[in-house]
């Protein structure tokens, strides 16, 4: 028990002595360029993550053989895209017809499945009328 009581105390003047040695931070202000700079970069990032990832794939890396384009020279010409072209790179990516199609896909059927539950239309038999 002693043995005890003295290990909680040597424990917990080791824990006070080293809350002191706690190190400081310095915050200092920063302008609105700054902020602005760091979150186009960060964005210019995450667009070109995005298109690297879109080229990744092994049926657009398939693709680009056909069409005699190296990936890896590919992905080189992605890395050095300003972030403005990245932006425009990957807005296109987002908006291109592939997955505008499954989109409006998704849309009817969520429609008709949320009309069907409401009991406006009979089209899903695995759905229950709420009246």
């Amino acid at each position: 028990m002693i043995f005890v009581k003295r290990f909680f105390t040597a424990f917990l003047a080791a824990s006070i002595l080293f809350t002191g040695s706690v190190q400081s931070v310095q915050a200092a202000m920063i302008s609105a360029e700054q902020v602005a700079e760091s979150a186009v970069s960060n964005e210019g990032n995450q667009n070109r993550a995005l298109i690297v990832a879109a080229l990744s794939r092994e049926d657009v890396q398939a693709a680009l053989v056909a069409r005699g384009i190296d990936p890896a020279q590919a992905q080189e010409r992605v890395a050095a895209l300003t972030d403005e072209e990245a932006g425009m790179v990957a807005s296109q990516l987002d908006t291109a017809p592939a997955g505008g199609i499954i989109g409006a896909i998704l849309l009817v059927f969520f429609v008709l499945l949320l009309t069907d539950i409401l009991g406006f239309t009979k089209i899903f038999p695995f759905t229950r009328s709420v009246r």
